[in-house]
This record gives C-alpha cells, structure tokens and sequence, in this order.
C-alpha cells in the first residue's frame, strides 16, 4: 500500500509514532518513507518510472505476508529535485515513524536526504542517486544501489576514447552533479590525450552552442543539462546543422532513457548514446518484473524502474532477517545479499566510500537505434 503525499511538514520530532492496533485488530503496517521527484523542476519521468518499481515491489511484499505478517506501508514525498524539500520529507516521515528511507533520483536531493536522514537515525537505502559524495561523513545507515558517478562515467569517457573522440566539448550547467561529472571527465580523458571544452549551457543560447561547436572542431558533444531545456533544443540545433553531421551527441546522465525524449526529438534523438543501470541480457526475474511495471506504466520500464524494484526487494529482506527497528536496519546493510532483477545484490565500503555501497552494478553504454528509435542498441558493457 501507499500513501499520498500532504505538504511536506516543518515540525520534525526524532522520535517514531507508536502505530495503534485497529479495533479489527489488524497488523499495523511497517512505515517506510519514499522520496522521488513527482513535480518540476525535478525530471518527473524518472520519478514516475522509480515510484513505480518501489510500489511493485511492495505490493509482492505484501502478497507474500509482508514482514511477519505485517503489511509494508509506503509514505511518499515529492522532493521536486529540491534539497529543503527532501529535507523537510526526512524530517516528516521520522515524525511518523518511518523505519526506513529509499528512493530519490537526483543526486542534490539524494545528498540533503542522505544527510538529515543520518542525523536523524533514519537508515536511507538510496535507490538512483550516483554522485560520489552522498554523505559528508562516515556513516553506516545508508546505502546506495546505483553505481558511484566516479565509475559509470569513467566507462562512458573509455567509450569516447574507444571511438576516437579526444576533442570533447560538455555543455553544462551550474550543479554539484554537473560540475562532479566534467571533472571526472576532465580527469581521465586528460592524461590520455583528449581534451574536454565547457560550453555554458545558461549563457549561451542552443544557436551559439552549435556555431561554438563549428569553430572549434569537437568531435563529441557531452549534454550535462536539465531536460526537457535546454538539452532538446540544444540537440535539436545540432542535429539540424550540416556542418555537424559527424558530431557524436551524448548524454552520460541517461536522457536518452525516457520516452519524453524520443517524442520530443523524434528521429534527432536517436544515437545518442547515455549510461544505462541494466544487465545485457536480463534473467528470468528481471523479464518478470519488466512485464509488470510494463503495464503499470503503460510504457517500457527505465532502469531507474528496476532500481525502484530492487531497493524495497533489498529493504523486505533485511526486515524480515533482522526486524523493523532502524538500528538493525542499518546494521544489515552490509549483512545482506539479495538476488535482485539485476543480479545478486551485496554491500561493502570501496576504498575513501563514506556509506555502503553496492559494488557490482550493471552498467552499460546503449542508444536509441536511428532505425527505429523506440528500440535501444546496447554499445558497450562494463
């Protein structure tokens, strides 16, 4: 079951609220706090797409008993991609009682959360998020699926030198993630050879982006922007330019994955290749839970969809082995080994992590295929 979201409240107490027994004397449900970005200016797609895996997998919970007979409960909080908003959020659902926290997709967010979450007790099992620095300090309540930004975008800058683009221009805009994201590129596309030019995505308009990108002969084009503006319009000046007809456009945060994008850019939006949390041939559970969240999203689940899934598939587990309590929540983290939609899912502290961290991802390079851009091409796997 889930909760629709009231205004997030301002008043936090660190202490959770007892659940009363109906007069039916039904089990009280297990309260767990979700985070995702349902308004704008968050990517609402995602949102959708990440809400969807998380309720799927609560509603198998619960089909199955839930935890000890007790039903899990889903409080959901739109963070917007605002980090006072996901603040208030955590501060809300201790208020209520919250045993867990899971969810959020953009990084600033997931950070805010992450933080106040620790400070408060909160065990967060961070579902999307991959910017390095999730937490400012060391600490064992939260976790995080999603591969750090640090390695996903490594591999993406690998691919670009695999295909011989060592002239890269970004087009950025001011944020932690961004800022995070062409400096990872900076730093390994740098000592081999290529070189990386930013292009500020808010001072210039998508016209003087793309007679930027004429005069200055990259190879590759990087969109490190909000979506649906300026990245649509900035590849729809692009695309329509001859002069950059051999311009790889690409975009490593994964645009490319929602189908906003193919209708918006249509035949302009394909080969455009993005990260992509998924394994290359999916198992028989993935390809279950696929046809589920299919129809419950009446379109093709994203990978932040599987990500939803496979983080409440974490949380039920460590539940039902160690209890509803946050400290022995928060102490399963690295205890837990659950067989997720994209493979077997286990946490450990990679060298300089501040928080668990599951260390084998998926991760691959795919674009939407320009013959048929409703069907993606996987590149490269990692």
């Amino acid at each position: 079951m889930s909760t629709p979201s009231p205004s997030p409240s301002s008043s936090p107490s660190s202490q959770p609220q007892p659940q009363p027994q109906s007069s039916s004397q039904s089990p009280s449900p297990i309260r767990v706090g979700a985070l995702a970005p349902l308004s704008r200016p968050g990517w609402t797609e995602a949102g959708r797409h990440l809400l969807a895996g998380l309720e799927l997998a609560v509603q198998e919970t619960n089909a199955a008993g839930g935890i000890a007979g007790r039903p899990l409960e889903l409080l959901v909080r739109d963070t917007a991609a605002d980090p006072r908003r996901a603040e208030e959020a955590v501060d809300e659902l201790d208020r209520l009682g919250a045993v867990a926290l899971v969810g959020e997709y953009h990084s600033v967010a997931a950070r805010a959360a992450a933080v106040r979450a620790d400070a408060r007790g909160l065990p967060f099992l961070c579902s999307s998020a991959v910017l390095d620095a999730l937490t400012e300090e060391p600490t064992d309540r939260v976790a995080r699926l999603a591969p750090p930004q640090s390695h996903g975008w490594r591999v993406y800058a690998d691919f670009l030198l695999a295909g011989g683009h060592t002239r890269v221009a970004v087009a950025t805009e001011p944020s932690v993630y961004w800022a995070a994201g062409t400096r990872i590129l900076r730093d390994h596309l740098t000592p081999r050879g290529a070189t990386v030019t930013e292009l500020d995505a808010r001072a210039l308009s998508p016209g003087e982006i793309r007679d930027a990108l004429a005069a200055g002969g990259a190879t590759a084009l990087l969109l490190l922007t909000g979506f649906p503006d300026p990245a649509v319009p900035i590849v729809a000046a692009v695309r329509r330019d001859p002069r950059l007809a051999g311009l790889l456009v690409g975009a490593p945060a994964g645009q490319p994955e929602f189908a906003e994008w193919a209708e918006l850019l249509g035949e302009d939006g394909a080969a455009v290749p993005f990260l992509r949390y998924l394994p290359e041939r999916p198992g028989p559970r993935a390809v279950r839970v696929g046809e589920e969240l299919r129809v419950r999203l009446g379109a093709e689940p994203s990978f932040v969809a599987f990500e939803g899934h496979d983080t409440i598939t974490v949380l039920a587990a460590a539940l039902r082995a160690h209890g509803p309590d946050r400290p022995a929540v928060a102490a399963s983290w690295p205890r837990t080994a659950v067989e997720g939609t994209r493979g077997e899912i286990r946490f450990d502290r990679p060298p300089g992590a501040s928080f668990w961290q599951w260390t084998r991802p998926p991760v691959q390079i795919t674009d939407r295929d320009p013959a048929a851009p409703a069907r993606f091409r996987t590149l490269h796997t990692a």
